[in-house]
């Protein structure tokens, strides 16, 4: 169900989190951990981001805004309700579009149905919509051709 390259992605957000001691994975780990995606880059680039850029500001963000948990509890990392609903928004849509697997794509159109993530919040700060990722994806109508 979930792609190779999604399930890396996952795992690599998991990581991250665990290592730097946070109490939640969020959205914004999400899509850190798919800023190291071929497709996604191609993908944002395509709408006018700036990949590095964004990956400043998403571990800039998680490092001063996600909680940390106590050297003395060991609790695992919880992905938030937000996460969740990206991944199971990222499975409906390729269910029933008829596609057996989710890929980190898939789960960057999802991203943006949390309105109120940081994470759509920086991609909107670059110009960055569900629409240009949407005609992209779909068409492979890069954003500064829909401008010109």
């Amino acid at each position: 169900m979930l792609s190779q390259e999604l399930q890396t992605a996952l795992d690599a957000a998991f990581m991250v989190a665990r290592r730097q001691g946070h109490e939640m994975l969020t959205v914004e780990h999400l899509l850190l951990s798919l800023l190291d995606n071929p497709a996604v880059i191609e993908v944002l680039q395509a709408c006018g981001g700036e990949v590095q850029k964004l990956e400043h500001e998403l571990q800039a963000y998680i490092e001063t805004h996600v909680p940390q948990v106590h050297d003395t509890v060991e609790q695992e990392v919880q992905p938030t309700l937000g996460f969740q609903r990206v991944l199971q928004r990222a499975v409906y849509s390729v269910q029933s579009s008829g596609r057996k697997e989710v890929t980190a794509v898939n789960v960057l159109v999802a991203i943006f149905s949390e309105q109120d993530s940081h994470a759509v919040y920086l991609l909107n700060e670059q110009g960055i919509t569900r629409l240009d990722v949407i005609n992209f994806v779909s068409h492979g109508i890069a954003k500064n051709e829909l401008e010109g």
